[in-house]
């Protein structure tokens, strides 16, 4: 059973890493070794990424469909094409993207992806444990 910030650090942000190097290389015409400067990963890791090697890619469809997690992905995706470097706003849109995913419950579709047998007792106090953490 994957605790819901394991589900985030393991896939989640590698998802989202892949969108946005995806991103910088397709739209904002970066090179490999810039996308990973400004992420702060290795050349070989944003190639994986761009790949698809590494990152779920059940679980990139499941992000790239929301919108407003796109919103949040493409104003990131600015921000580093822009600065070249992991700036405090990229951070901050980070968090704020995890945030979203705990509030609008998206990481328990993310985590029956993972875990498809999950019982369904602990799923109902994780997301009343998740709401209630989100409205402190």
């Amino acid at each position: 059973m994957l605790l819901p910030s394991e589900i985030e650090a393991k896939s989640i942000l590698p998802a989202i890493r892949a969108i946005l190097a995806c991103k910088l290389l397709n739209e904002y015409g970066r090179k490999e070794e810039e996308v990973a400067r400004a992420l702060g990963i290795t050349q070989a890791a944003v190639s994986n990424y761009s790949r698809c090697i590494r990152g779920d890619r059940r679980i990139i469809l499941r992000i790239a469909s929301v919108q407003e997690l796109m919103y949040m992905i493409d104003d990131i995706a600015a921000d580093l094409a822009r600065s070249k470097v992991y700036t405090p706003y990229a951070m901050s849109k980070f968090i704020e993207i995890c945030n979203f995913i705990r509030t609008s419950l998206i990481i328990c579709k993310v985590h029956h992806c993972i875990e498809s047998s999950i019982d369904e007792k602990i799923c109902e106090k994780c997301e009343a444990s998740l709401l209630n953490e989100c409205s402190i």
